[in-house]
């Protein structure tokens, strides 16, 4: 799959097909090599109903990883569409990372039967990934990797990687008896280097070593300026624990971005394009309820000052002017709070920092905006004293939006909220409150 103007065309393919053609144009892809999260792309643009049926059409080695790459609950409209039956038989052939991803999002019974069935290897293998937090690297790396002792020769090696056929393995890692990282190998390296040769000699350097306890975001990170597409995931005390690459790495971008640009709705980045009409309106509703409460919040604050409303009507006109420009100056300060703080990047040490030079920023824009607009509106009222009522409140929102722009994202991360999520509605209704209060109670003093 080369980009998203390839898949929308695909997806356009299906839906105008009959079942037989759906059926005959999915396995042509297949065919041709598309992968198993593109395939996941497609279904989850389909309604259920033809989702499910050519999830099962698939070939079976494809029903688990397929279902894996989908989004939580287009994987859970085609798990309830099973019979008891293909269930079970799809629980058995879960591997550890797959119900890892799978647990969040599927009711506990399920998850139980799925903890019975699944193999003892896989078993222990989900065991020790929950002894890290989901949040933790420990917990999502790839424990199956291929290792050798770090002290044999090269003529060893090939013959180990013979007799268990690890010739499509990349990369290949070396640990001592105790099970602790000694070194990376490609397998390409192993197959050029002298029989005799040491097997540690043939070790990558500028090789980054992670820890099991590293939160996700620095794992990505670093994997993004690593000269390697996979790195070893280490303990606390060096054993090897796993790792990870380039794909998960791209997966984890991909989540992150899409919660952050859906988490000012309350929209989750897993819900369903084609979720039940009952379902969607319990999850949106509750969101519409959110923002009722902030809407009457800023309704009340204006209703303090409706006499002043009622004898300068042209106060009606300009309050949304200064509502707006707080908004999006506040707006600008949250995203770049939420961005340096999801990359670690905001400290105790630089953060009050920040906040000077934000409010330097919205200071500054703040008197050249409110100039602006308060000559403007004093030209077009032939009112100099109502220009300097917005200036004066354009000035304040401007400031206030910078101010509560670095602060609610600091006090929503104490509370352990997510800032992108609630950040937007909060910072909304104190610009609308502070800028609709600083602009009708100056009226009332100046105006009247």
């Amino acid at each position: 799959m080369s980009d998203h103007k390839d898949l929308s065309l695909f997806i356009e393919s299906l839906t105008q097909a009959d079942e037989i053609q759906q059926t005959k144009q999915l396995t042509a892809y297949l065919n041709d090599g598309m992968e198993s999260d593109t395939i996941a792309r497609l279904l989850e643009a389909l309604q259920v109903e033809q989702r499910v049926r050519l999830w099962r059409a698939l070939p079976l080695e494809f029903h688990i990883a397929v279902l894996t790459d989908m989004r939580a609950e287009a994987r859970i409209s085609v798990i309830q569409s099973l019979t008891a039956t293909e269930l079970k038989l799809i629980l058995a052939k879960l591997d550890n990372l797959s119900l890892l991803e799978w647990e969040d999002s599927l009711p506990d019974e399920i998850i139980s039967e799925a903890l019975r069935l699944i193999s003892r290897d896989e078993l222990e293998l989900y065991d020790q990934a929950n002894q890290y937090d989901d949040n933790q690297l420990g917990h999502w790396a790839n424990r199956k990797v291929f290792t050798l002792p770090f002290n044999i020769r090269v003529s060893r090696a090939k013959v180990l990687l013979d007799k268990y056929q690890e010739s499509s393995t990349p990369y290949i890692y070396l640990i001592n008896r105790d099970k602790k990282f000694r070194g990376l190998i490609s397998y390409a390296d192993v197959l050029t280097a002298e029989p005799s040769a040491p097997i540690s000699t043939l070790n990558k350097t500028n090789l980054t070593l992670l820890r099991a306890t590293q939160p996700l975001s620095e794992a990505v990170s670093a994997l993004e300026h690593s000269e390697y597409p996979t790195l070893p995931v280490l303990s606390d005390h060096g054993i090897l624990i796993g790792e990870i690459d380039w794909q998960f790495s791209l997966s984890v971008q991909r989540e992150i971005y899409e919660a952050r640009l859906m988490a000012g709705t309350g929209i989750h980045e897993g819900d369903d394009l084609f979720a039940p009409v009952f379902k969607g309106v319990q999850k949106r509703g509750l969101w519409l309820g959110i923002n009722l409460m902030t809407a009457i919040l800023a309704s009340i604050t204006i209703g303090l000052f409706e006499n002043v409303i009622a004898q300068v009507v042209a106060l009606a006109v300009l309050m949304p002017i200064v509502a707006s420009m707080g908004g999006i100056a506040g707006s600008q300060t949250l995203t770049l709070m939420v961005r340096a703080m999801a990359l670690n990047q905001i400290t105790a040490g630089n953060r009050w920092v920040f906040l000077k030079n934000e409010l330097g920023i919205g200071a500054f824009n703040g008197i050249v905006w409110a100039l602006i607009i308060g000559a403007m509106a004093g030209l077009w009222y032939q009112s100099p004293q109502l220009g300097m009522t917005i200036a004066f409140a354009i000035v304040v929102n401007i400031a206030t939006a910078a101010l509560f722009g670095v602060l609610i994202p600091v006090l929503l991360d104490k509370f352990k909220l997510d800032p992108a999520l609630a950040g937007s509605v909060i910072l909304t209704t104190v610009t609308d409150v502070v800028g609709f209060f600083a602009f009708l109670g100056t009226a009332g003093a100046i105006l009247l």
